[in-house]
């Protein structure tokens, strides 16, 4: 079962871009065309607070090892290892954008497949 997911406009097409130029696995384009399918897009200031996107902190817990992780989001055009940010549509940012504190979500990464618990979305821009 795929949850509904929140995107704004700009991560909407950002996405459909990217399933577009088949710039992602085989299982991430299944999976966000269904999503995508299901989002509901709204303007960045109609955004809830506690939804993954850009220029947020967010807090995960890794329900396989019960640890938690903490990732930086940004546009990908200022993802830099350096200052411990990731790409929005890097593996991880694509497992969580749009979902929301409190869900829990399952994306494969390669063959493995890992299970998160969104804990902490954290805006900072």
């Amino acid at each position: 079962m795929t949850q509904e997911i929140i995107l704004t406009t700009g991560i909407y097409d950002l996405i459909k871009d990217l399933i577009r130029r088949k710039k992602l696995t085989l299982q991430e384009e299944e999976r966000l065309i269904v999503q995508l399918k299901n989002a509901k897009q709204v303007v960045r200031k109609s955004l809830p607070l506690d939804v993954v996107t850009v220029d947020v902190k967010v807090t995960v817990k890794n329900l396989i090892e019960q640890k938690d992780e903490v990732y930086t989001f940004v546009a990908p055009a200022k993802a830099k290892r350096r200052n411990n940010t990731e790409s929005i549509i890097g593996s991880m940012g694509l497992a969580l954008v749009g979902c929301k504190t409190g869900d829990i979500v399952k994306w494969h990464f390669g063959e493995e497949e890992k299970e998160f618990e969104i804990t902490n979305v954290e805006r900072f821009a």
